[in-house]
């Protein structure tokens, strides 16, 4: 049971940082791999306000949110946008995009570093035991769990009930059967990759408030995000709580019962399975 429990804690929280980077990938067809560096971003900030101003990192996404959003939009508007437009092809926006921003992480990381220093950072808030079941946990990663359900399951209902999330829905499918019908893909792509960075920058708030971080662990949090995107099926926001929590208890079982040491390598092996046996993804179609 604890091992269940602990597994779900982190695989919600690592639902948010796929989240991000599913919509940004699935939407605007962006494979941005700086993902794991805005989720950096977000976590430096939660830690600065939070030890300058002794301001909650939970209040901190008021200001966090909007501000990754504004970041992200702009990157894809004026760094992007061109891309998209100059390429030829699917294949060929992929790599230009993957090539653009592998370049734009060690930017972010190198920022980072000039600012923060490349020391490890980590701060204490709500480290108090809660108990589930008769089993003690933190109550940061408590907290975390829930406000990360909570907005997946807003960012759920927004997308299938909504017009607005709907149109964003139909650029993931077919960008160009959605432009017949009189949606502005450019802009709706525009503003997916920049709900995708807010998504992600929030995940990092959370994730802060009971990890310890530095400046260069971003790549190991895209990873991660990459593995449960392709693992649920690119576009599709059930795969991607569905394949979180699926990680997280694989990692929380590995850790658990054969050593720590091998969690990353158990997340790697659960990639090579599903490219090998269902390279669409849990929730994906196999294409036509």
């Amino acid at each position: 049971m604890d091992i269940l429990i602990t597994g779900l804690l982190l695989g919600g929280t690592y639902s948010l940082i796929a989240m991000g980077l599913n919509l940004q990938y699935g939407v605007a067809r962006i494979m941005n791999l700086a993902n794991g560096e805005m989720l950096v971003i977000g976590a430096f900030a939660a830690f600065w306000v939070f030890t300058a101003g002794q301001i909650s990192p939970i209040l901190s996404i008021v200001v966090v949110a909007p501000l990754a959003f504004l970041l992200n939009w702009l990157i894809y508007r004026f760094m992007l946008l061109p891309l998209v437009r100059r390429a030829k092809s699917a294949g060929q926006l992929e790599v230009d995009s993957i090539l653009a921003t592998f370049g734009l992480a060690f930017v972010f990381v190198g920022i980072m570093i000039a600012t923060f220093g490349g020391e490890y950072f980590t701060y204490s808030y709500l480290a108090e035991p809660f108990v589930i079941l008769g089993e003690t946990y933190a109550l940061n990663r408590v907290v975390a769990f829930v406000l990360a359900a909570i907005m997946c399951g807003l960012l759920y209902l927004w997308l299938n009930k909504s017009r607005p999330g709907m149109a964003v829905r139909a650029v993931a499918v077919n960008p160009e059967s959605s432009g017949l019908v009189g949606i502005n893909v450019s802009r709706v792509s525009a503003f997916a990759f920049g709900l995708g960075g807010a998504v992600t920058a929030v995940g990092g708030t959370l994730i802060s408030t009971f990890l310890t971080m530095d400046a260069s662990i971003g790549v190991l949090f895209t990873m991660k995000a990459l593995i449960i995107v392709i693992m649920g099926g690119v576009g599709d926001v059930r795969g991607v709580i569905v394949a979180s929590l699926i990680l997280g208890l694989a990692e929380t079982a590995v850790a658990s019962l054969i050593d720590p040491g091998l969690t990353l390598a158990a997340a790697y092996f659960m990639f090579i399975l599903i490219l090998l046996f269902r390279p669409q993804g849990l929730f994906g179609r196999r294409s036509s």
